[in-house]
């Protein structure tokens, strides 16, 4: 069965920094793209970044986001990460990862619960 758990949101002030995890089951994340998504409260469902498959693990990001966060993978753990700093108050939503591709026009839906990031002073 093909599970993906979120973890590691929280709050944080702006300007700080968090790392979240999804931890992959029933697949092996080494030979997948896995994307994140974010739904801020009251809007659409956003893409945030994308992480091919293969040893390099290269990422693609959102233009909001570039620079700013880096998302990458331990294939031994079948963990995804997404690196977040610099965080603005427009960071704040629930993060999802998603098995698959994504990109600005073509936003996976999420099928887990989740990890919520809350960036305010």
């Amino acid at each position: 069965q093909v599970q993906l758990v979120e973890s590691g949101g929280g709050s944080e002030q702006p300007g700080g920094s968090l790392r979240l995890s999804c931890v992959a089951s029933g697949f092996y994340i080494a030979t997948y793209a896995i994307t994140w998504v974010r739904r801020a409260p009251g809007k659409a469902l956003e893409w945030v970044s994308t992480i091919y498959p293969g040893g390099s693990g290269n990422g693609i990001y959102a233009d909001s986001v570039r620079g700013r966060f880096i998302t990458s993978r331990d294939n031994r753990e079948n963990t995804v990460f997404l690196q977040m700093d610099k965080l603005k108050s427009e960071d704040t939503g629930v993060y999802y990862c998603v098995k698959g591709l994504g990109g600005p026009r073509t936003v996976p839906q999420p099928l887990g619960q989740g990890t919520a990031v809350t960036v305010s002073s």
